[in-house]
């Protein structure tokens, strides 16, 4: 067992400048032991050493007056927290480029990125295939890390300030690249072509190649030091980064923290991960932080959904001009700490399974999925995401239904897993017109045939034809479709719905009339291929990215209505709450129960605010095992716990939870 496998981390990172060599080391434990932080995360080497190296290109910080990398760990250690030693390899001091300039990445026309003195590397050149593993062995032999982080790992092709410089074209990325697929690196960004895809390909292969390497490298110094970074290969914390910047276009996303732990939780066995809530604004604005209740969400968000606790702050607490977001890092820090011998071993009770389509496809289908993923939440469905890539771990799933948002194409692997999992009683759903040109899968999960793609939908509708199934759509008849609708052809057995109205003139008013119904359908229903089976449930166009980008709540109602007729209407967790009220439930190993509730009112798509109060929610659960009592942690209002009696069939227990009030966050361990 490792010192990170009990997944209670509760990570502080100072993202130190090269002013902060000098900082106040005593200072910092107390303000770590005042926050209840067991790991610090702290720069040790790669652009700056914060430690007198050795080494002729590792460039040490001009401001570095003393070990501050051994006095941290030192202290750090005495003071009962792990130490994470951060480098970046992404970039080197501009004195190390004029030395070896065959080390370091090159645009199209020969040139460097010299960012202020700091100059970009590239993956496939000595410096990060070689060198830094001198970098890494300095370190590690000379100093007791209990782990090691590499920030901005992989392909860079930005600098801070946004400029985008392409691929790279440096001697050592044209030898590789002719040498591993015979042709030369493309000469534009076109994602269409095959040129490019290769380069896709070539880009992820060398990666995890050099992941290999720094893994084997690592181990053999340190077996027991975590390796983390953003690539999740050979990687025992994968970490992301809740983060906002100010050219990042709206809408903005309320489930970052959760978006960013699901996908790693559900696709992986043994890796944690570490969602970092990024204090500033942006890295333009490095010394004002977000609001403190977007900060609160972000903290919660992560424990609600598996994870442990991380922040990162730029240098030193001290000094540091805006301090209010602190004491909301605090707050949780310390609850978590109180109540962590629960946190950290959740077991998935996913009704659904939500995949996360590969982003090697040529189509983006990254805002279907998020859309889908926010439905999810805000219906208060319990849902595990896998990654595409990942889709082996749905062998495993004990989810009822899973959901293709938007995925172009399925391996023959891939297709063969969603295929066996259908056959043994999960339900298929499709959206985003998935699988539209993909004759195989189509017939295979849907009993359909590719039909016409219209491209332009301008101006059309379906018809929401059966009020039975779409009950919130009694008084709309007509819900708009708006981007590509994959009219394929549905078998004579299938169950048909919302047949699809074309366009017709819109303008001027007077001639706003002529929509025709036409035979193709929006959504189509297969039944089961043999007993025991799951049904294929196929939804034409983009209603997840419609949702994500506008928020129109027919499009929701159509999904949800799609997942109840998966789920034969049996969900385990349905609850009263407003939809800003996200929930999660997940089975502990002694066989309890974890209910979480984070109140998400207080956004208002652009704001973060105080929160509103929620009053009188009802929590119902269904298909687990016996709970007689349900235990509030920390200030969460008292809940009262009645058990249900069972209908007919149904499996496991039911009991019902009233919660009186719901301010930010509540937790109940139920038992």
């Amino acid at each position: 067992m490792t010192w990170w496998s009990g997944n209670t981390l509760r990570l502080v990172q100072n993202n130190l400048r090269e002013i902060d060599a000098d900082m106040d080391v005593d200072l910092l434990m107390k303000q770590l032991k005042d926050l209840q932080a067991n790991v610090l995360m702290m720069n040790a080497g790669g652009i700056f050493a914060f430690h007198p190296s050795k080494l002729p290109y590792q460039y040490v910080t001009p401001y570095l007056k003393k070990d501050l990398l051994g006095e941290t760990i030192r202290k750090a250690h005495e003071n009962g927290i792990r130490f994470i030693a951060r480098f970046d390899f992404s970039k080197a001091h501009e004195t190390i480029f004029e030395q070896k300039p065959e080390w370091f990445y090159r645009s199209k026309d020969g040139r460097e990125v010299n960012y202020y003195g700091i100059v970009h590397t590239c993956l496939n050149g000595e410096y990060q295939q070689r060198y830094s593993l001198d970098i890494l062995t300095e370190v590690l032999t000379q100093y007791d890390v209990d782990g090691v982080f590499f920030n901005m790992f992989g392909y860079q092709n930005w600098d801070y300030s946004g400029n985008y410089y392409g691929i790279c074209y440096c001697d050592s990325c044209r030898t590789r690249f002719k040498e591993m697929y015979g042709m030369e690196l493309p000469d534009n960004d076109d994602h269409r072509s095959e040129q490019f895809r290769k380069y896709r390909e070539f880009q992820e292969v060398t990666s995890v190649d050099i992941l290999e390497k720094i893994h084997a490298h690592i181990k053999r110094l340190k077996p027991n030091a975590a390796i983390s970074t953003y690539h999740p290969h050979k990687v025992d914390i994968v970490r992301h980064e809740s983060n906002t910047a100010l050219n990042r276009p709206h809408p903005k996303w309320l489930y970052s923290a959760a978006e960013n732990i699901m996908p790693i939780s559900g696709s992986y066995e043994g890796k944690l991960t570490s969602n970092c809530s990024i204090n500033a604004i942006d890295l333009t604005y490095r010394f004002t932080g977000v609001s403190r209740y977007e900060t609160e969400i972000r903290l919660y968000e992560n424990i609600a959904n598996g994870s442990g606790l991380d922040f990162c702050i730029i240098g030193a607490f001290e000094g540091y001009p805006d301090k209010e977001n602190l004491a909301s890092v605090a707050k949780v820090f310390r609850f978590h700490k109180q109540y962590e011998h629960l946190f950290g071993r959740f077991q998935a009770m996913a009704d659904v399974v939500l995949v996360k389509p590969s982003p090697s496809s040529i189509r983006n289908a990254q805002k279907e999925y998020l859309g889908v993923f926010k439905m999810l939440k805000e219906a208060h469905i319990t849902f595990e995401v896998i990654k595409q890539e990942r889709l082996e771990r749905l062998t495993d799933s004990s989810a009822r239904l899973v959901i293709l948002p938007g995925i172009e194409q399925l391996s023959q692997q891939e297709l063969r897993i969603v295929e066996s999992a259908q056959n043994r009683g999960m339900s298929v759903l499709a959206t985003g017109g998935a699988l539209a040109a993909q004759e195989e899968a189509l017939a295979a999960l849907f009993a359909a045939k590719p039909g016409t793609w219209i491209e332009d939908t301008t101006a059309s509708y379906v018809l929401t034809d059966d009020k039975m199934m779409f009950p919130e759509l009694q008084q709309r008849d007509w819900v708009i479709v708006h981007g590509p609708f994959a009219a394929v052809e549905f078998a004579a057995n299938t169950a048909r719905k919302l047949p699809y109205i074309a366009a017709a003139s819109f303008g001027p008013p007077e001639r706003a009339y002529g929509h025709e119904r036409t035979p193709h359908y929006g959504l189509g229903i297969a039944p089961a291929r043999k007993e025991g089976g799951g049904i294929g449930a196929y939804i034409a166009w983009s209603v997840g990215e419609l949702y994500y980008e506008h928020g129109f709540a027919d499009h929701k109602q159509i999904v949800l209505a799609a997942i109840d007729h998966g789920l034969r209407g049996e969900r385990t967790l349905f609850s009263s709450a407003h939809p800003s009220v996200e929930m999660t439930l997940y089975r502990l190993p002694d066989g309890s129960y974890m209910l979480q509730l984070l109140n998400l009112s207080g956004f208002n798509g652009v704001t973060y605010e105080e929160p509103l109060p929620i009053s009188d929610i009802e929590v119902r659960l269904a298909r687990i095992d016996s709970v007689t009592a349900a235990h509030a942690l920390g200030n969460a209002a008292e809940a009262t716990l009645e058990e249900l009696s069972q209908q007919q069939g149904q499996e496991g227990c039911s009991v019902k939870l009233h919660i009186p009030r719901l301010e930010t966050y509540a937790a109940y361990h139920l038992i």
